[in-house]
């Protein structure tokens, strides 16, 4: 699809259209698309004054959620620079903040000629500014010191939209990497533009709540709801009870969530109490999905889940719809690809495309994936291949093109003398009454034999004792499949889009080890 009208320019011109819509909602404070357009055109007049323009980088560095991240975004790729958002690698919870030392490193890697900040954000603004070999400004709306530029000090009509222009990369989103090091996607202005220009034709108007980042996919999100004269209600995180007041007071009828969040929505005594006829669209994304929670969520939700798989290199890549939540075998799966790209099943060895059941690594060939990793050639050239996205998940495609995610190609178990999927045991584990969450990784013990090991959350007030979980997965699968070391937590550390971060389980699972050496659990 070719869409080669700037983005920002595409959405502006939806708010002039319209100037007396809503079209933010805030802390339940609302924002007219008029105001907002303003916003975008006066910070835009002023950044360029400053030099920002096509080449340049300009940091984000605001509590996510918030109007001041969307105005920042919009203002500074308006005069075709490169947004990095500097707050996070988290996707899922706005308040996961990287350390000033971490963001002060992917600031000295992106170099930006600016920082917009927020009052909440300025004193590590300042401290990453100290450490920059070329001293970035800082930039906020209002008055927030001698040391930051006023967004707002130029009139909104200081920049003529017809001076908009599309640089190279729009914006670059970082997310934690399988080795701990944060990696940047980076989106061009190309793929922004014709994604807009494709939601602005389906003009699904919807109110849309909000609470991840706006600084990842759900800045993406945003822009689909804002295009059409929709509306975006922010909250500053997830909390079911919030959530659910939200939605009735708004009248909210697209919600996007992680899988655990859909969950733990499902199970709020709240729910039942709760006005949610305005609910349209419930996505839920992040992990492969419990097929026994998701039959729960659907009794409590009725019709209107939709699950999206896809990577932050990908976008969306396959989905799951409503009706198709009535089958059992379905909820399995992830649901078909997206009609306008192509997913392949190949061979992580050889690179070959492998038949519908055969298990490979899952690869994507889309009009709207990122173009490269930000500064980072050798991890581009692993991932990004002959147009191709190698997304490291391996599955698997059945004869009906329905997509079967069973893990990371790096998570893979080897244990037993066999491979274990750990999607298979974490689905397994799921299926207990008493589990609320489950994750399943592999951990070499001081002999170096891998060992299988889960980490697992009870729902409430449900009590278990880890052999009998044990015992349930040798029901299920096979007694080669069973967990050796089975933790009980109160909750699971996550990452990305509401994934479990195995990367910190196994180093816990290690350290208990490493204490008990010669200790095995049957």
């Amino acid at each position: 699809m070719q869409g080669n009208e700037h983005y920002v320019r595409q959405i502006l011109d939806a708010f002039r259209a319209d100037p007396s819509g809503v079209r933010l909602v805030h802390r339940d404070v609302p924002t007219t698309a008029g105001e907002l357009a303003d916003s975008v055109t006066s910070a835009a007049a002023v950044m360029r004054t400053h030099g920002v323009g096509v080449g340049s980088v300009v940091g984000v560095l605001t509590d996510p959620n918030t109007p001041a991240t969307l105005v920042s975004r919009y203002a500074a790729n308006l005069l075709g620079a490169t947004v990095v958002h500097l707050a996070g690698v988290n996707a899922v919870d706005p308040a996961d903040q990287l350390s000033t030392d971490s963001q002060g490193g992917i600031a000295a890697e992106a170099a930006p000629v600016m920082i917009t900040v927020d009052e909440a954000n300025l004193g590590r603004a300042r401290a990453i500014c100290g450490t920059t070999a070329v001293r970035p400004l800082l930039a906020g709306f209002g008055d927030l010191g001698g040391d930051v530029v006023d967004l707002t000090a130029l009139p909104a009509d200081a920049f003529r939209l017809d001076t908009a222009r599309s640089g190279d990369i729009a914006v670059v989103t970082y997310s934690s990497g399988s080795t701990g090091r944060p990696k940047g996607a980076s989106w061009s202005f190309r793929v922004k533009n014709e994604m807009i220009t494709a939601s602005a034709l389906r003009a699904q108007k919807a109110t849309s709540l909000i609470t991840a980042p706006l600084t990842h996919s759900s800045g993406f999100a945003a822009d689909d709801v804002m295009v059409p004269g929709g509306t975006v209600v922010l909250l500053p995180g997830f909390d079911p009870a919030e959530v659910l007041r939200t939605v009735a007071l708004h009248g909210v009828n697209r919600l996007v969530l992680a899988a655990p969040q859909l969950y733990a929505l499902a199970d709020h005594p709240d729910t039942a109490r709760t006005d949610l006829s305005s609910v349209r669209d419930l996505f839920y994304t992040g992990l492969p999905a419990s097929p026994e929670r998701l039959a729960v969520a659907a009794k409590v939700f009725g019709p209107v889940l939709m699950q999206v798989y896809g990577t932050i290199e990908t976008n969306m890549i396959s989905w799951l719809l409503p009706h198709e939540h009535g089958d059992d075998a379905l909820r399995a799966t992830v649901g078909r690809p997206l009609e306008w790209l192509r997913v392949t099943i190949r061979d992580p060895q050889d690179d070959r495309v492998l038949p519908p059941g055969e298990s490979g690594e899952v690869c994507v060939d889309s009009p709207w994936a990122m173009d490269h990793y930000w500064n980072d050639p050798e991890r581009t050239a692993r991932t990004v291949r002959d147009g191709r996205i190698h997304t490291g998940d391996i599955g698997h495609l059945d004869d009906a093109g329905y997509l079967h995610l069973h893990g990371r190609i790096a998570d893979v178990i080897k244990a037993n003398g066999i491979k274990v999927y750990p999607a298979s045991v974490e689905h397994a584990l799921m299926e207990h009454p008493a589990v609320a969450e489950a994750a399943v990784f592999g951990v070499a013990d001081a002999d170096r034999v891998e060992r299988i090991c889960a980490a697992v959350v009870l729902r409430g007030g449900a009590e278990v004792a880890p052999d009998e979980l044990r015992e349930h997965v040798v029901g299920r699968l096979s007694a080669n499949h069973a967990p050796s070391d089975v933790e009980l937590r109160k909750s699971l550390p996550l990452v990305g889009l509401g994934k479990p971060d195995k990367l910190r389980l196994r180093a816990d699972a290690a350290a208990r080890f490493a204490a008990t050496p010669g200790e095995e659990e049957s």
